[in-house]
């Protein structure tokens, strides 16, 4: 896959497992060249709980994809959300060796993998350090150091945990389903690229991403983000609601939630009935509108309340913090009938449901368009963009590179081959300030390919 131009996203879902593939057109828009969907049945707020089902179900879903474009699917690039999803902010410095010298990508990785050796729980790992601001020599809000004069260097970091074991059950799947693993994405992440402009991200905005067994969040402002949480409720836990206080079975459960579902109950007046036919020759069952919605406006109050306070926790009521953007909302739980006025009342934030159609190629079909995707076309991005950085990472050596660079980069093509020996191959092969600059792998790109490491050592 790595000579071809199309590439492929795994969104695995509590509900619904979807395999994408897309390519990037002339105008840079995305092309949706096969889609492919199945039922999730191992997975569990974003947490497999089933490898044999989860398997079968990437299977269908990929085969499915494979059968609409007539392509076949190598590997992918995976998003992982879950309960176990947490972050944090963290504060930390290095003092440099020679100040008249100035702060190189040297001195940025090696703040960075400082922050990667913070202490977690038990059976927890660092999944992402994303930068915020840095101060150097107590100049703060500097957004990019590089090239500046300092001796000691400053930054403050998100950082974003979790459970190792989940994680590399996903990655098991994957592998088990005869998939490569091309790498591994925070869903929330994937969403935001999708649904989010740069102007939202510049002015602060909340991303709400409400799946079926979990919702995601993601705070964007400067441009960057600052805060990501995972709930673990959705769509799932409001068709529970109704299956047990209307006595009916989950499928019947879930029709009348997409159907009928409101959020505010308001709506509906009280003689507005929907029959329900019964179980096997048993007498149908009336089942009043209003008393729908109104179990599923104290769920729906619950997932949103629950969302407010991470965004308050984020510092939204500071003035300096504040998200002019308002929310966003997407997933598959966002379609639900005035869920969008619901979540203004409750918040005082404006708010809008955030559908993908931006990034995707004039001539998509509507239904790849739907927030449901949102996720499957943030994930086909960033398999788009990490192949970009692989060909220029992979790019041959220039004429003017001295012989001990060109030794250098190969070097750097056989820490690619070895993922085993990635970081011993990376000390090696600093490149000297004078080689050319090639984009550097991002961490988590690192990080999933020490999880591909374990993975193989494992078979």
């Amino acid at each position: 896959m790595e000579n071809t131009k199309y590439a492929v996203g795994l969104d695995i879902g509590t509900t619904k497992i979807v395999a994408m593939i897309g390519r990037e057109n002339e105008y840079g828009k995305i092309e949706i060249l096969g889609i492919g969907k199945s039922k999730s049945l191992g997975v569990h707020r974003g947490v497999v709980n089933n490898i044999t089902q989860t398997i079968q179900s990437i299977q269908q879903a990929t085969q499915e994809a494979e059968a609409v474009s007539g392509l076949k699917i190598k590997e992918c690039v995976v998003g992982i959300a879950g309960q176990h999803i947490r972050s944090l902010q963290h504060s930390d410095y290095i003092t440099r060796p020679d100040s008249e010298e100035v702060i190189n990508e040297d001195d940025l990785d090696k703040l960075c993998n400082q922050v990667y050796k913070l202490v977690m729980l038990p059976g927890e790992e660092i999944i992402h350090v994303l930068p915020q601001e840095y101060k150097i020599d107590g100049q703060a809000e500097i957004k990019e150091p590089m090239g500046m004069y300092g001796g000691r260097l400053e930054a403050n970091f998100h950082v974003v945990v979790g459970q190792i074991s989940s994680i590399r059950n996903i990655g098991r799947c994957v592998k088990s389903s005869g998939l490569d693993l091309a790498g591994i994405t925070l869903e929330p992440l994937s969403a935001a690229n999708a649904v989010l402009s740069q102007e939202e991200k510049e002015a602060g905005v909340a991303l709400i991403d409400i799946g079926g067994g979990t919702t995601d969040l993601a705070i964007f402002k400067d441009g960057i983000i600052r805060h990501t949480a995972v709930i673990p409720f959705g769509g799932g836990v409001v068709t529970e609601d109704i299956k047990e206080g209307c006595s009916i079975i989950e499928k019947q459960a879930e029709l009348l939630k997409i159907k009928f579902g409101s959020a505010w109950p308001g709506e509906n007046k009280e003689n507005e009935i929907v029959s329900i036919p019964g179980l096997r020759g048993r007498e149908p069952k009336e089942i009043s509108l209003k008393n729908l919605s109104k179990i599923i406006h104290a769920r729906v109050v619950e997932i949103i309340e629950q969302v407010y306070v991470e965004i308050k926790n984020y510092g939204h009521e500071d003035q300096k913090k504040k998200l002019i953007a308002g929310i966003v909302l997407t997933g598959g739980g966002s379609q639900l009938k005035h869920l969008k006025q619901l979540v203004e009342y409750i918040t005082g934030m404006d708010t809008r449901i955030g559908y993908p159609n931006e990034h995707l190629a004039g001539d998509s079909d509507t239904e790849i368009a739907s927030p449901v995707y949102a996720t499957a076309v943030g994930l086909v991005m960033n398999a788009l963009q990490q192949q970009k950085r692989n060909a220029v990472f992979n790019a041959e050596p220039t004429k003017q590179e001295r012989p001990e660079e060109q030794q250098q980069q190969q070097q750097h093509s056989v820490a690619d081959n070895t993922i085993g020996n990635q970081e011993s191959s990376d000390t090696q092969a600093a490149p000297k300030p004078t080689a050319p600059k090639r984009e550097r792998k991002s961490f988590l790109e690192k990080w999933s390919e020490k999880l591909k490491d374990f993975l193989d050592n494992a078979e």
